[in-house]
């Protein structure tokens, strides 16, 4: 099993090198059997100093995924006195903030952080922030101005607009300093709503429920 210096070096260093998913899948076998270790050994050795790291990194792990209902049950299974701990009560402050939609807070989180390991998926996070954001942009507006776009996104210059546009939405179009979302609006597709199967779904259940009452 690795250590949890071998992971700090693996998050830093080697990440720029495999995809995310790859990452995800090595820390969740890491977390996994590093979280068994520490239940096993509960009360017949000392606690790990690398326990609340590992926890916390993990709810951080989930944010990044936006897997907020699995986060809200990892949290369940700690102690009070677990959620006081400083790695933990960061994630949870991360968070709360993003479900606030106070994005300035997450991102300033990164000044902050109870460890260096912790560095890389706050990274990840600006970005899944931003993905959000971009996604409620386009359904919302026609189009934005450049520096608008800019302060919604919480970008700092009209470069990393740029390059997030050229990266993530090639669909979004930059003309006459604005931000024109409508070609993603064409693209998308209209789903069809299927009344009638609903109907008959709903009708089928109440006539279920008829029966068990």
């Amino acid at each position: 099993m690795i250590s949890f210096s071998t992971l700090s070096y693996f998050l830093s260093t080697l990440s720029g090198f495999l995809c995310i998913t790859t990452l995800f899948s090595t820390f969740n076998n890491y977390h996994f059997h590093k979280v068994f270790l520490f239940l096993c050994t509960s009360g017949s050795l000392p606690p790990s100093p690398q326990e609340f790291p590992i926890l916390g990194l993990n709810l951080l792990r989930l944010l990044v995924q936006n897997r907020i209902a699995e986060f809200h049950t990892e949290l369940e299974l700690l102690s009070s006195s677990a959620l006081e701990n400083p790695c933990i009560r960061h994630a949870v402050e991360l968070e709360q903030s993003f479900m606030e939609g106070a994005y300035n807070r997450v991102l300033s989180a990164r000044q902050s952080v109870p460890h260096e390991t912790y560095i890389y998926f706050m990274d990840l996070l600006a970005k899944t922030v931003r993905d959000e954001i971009a996604g409620c942009s386009e359904k919302a507006y026609d189009s934005l101005s450049v520096n608008d776009a800019c302060q919604m996104l919480l970008f700092s210059s009209d470069k990393e607009l740029q390059a997030y546009i050229e990266e993530e939405h090639p669909e979004w179009e930059v003309q006459n300093g604005r931000v024109v979302f409508q070609l993603a609006k064409e693209a998308a597709p209209c789903k069809e709503i299927p009344s009638l199967q609903l109907i008959n779904q709903t009708l089928s259940y109440a006539r279920e429920l008829e029966r068990i009452v």
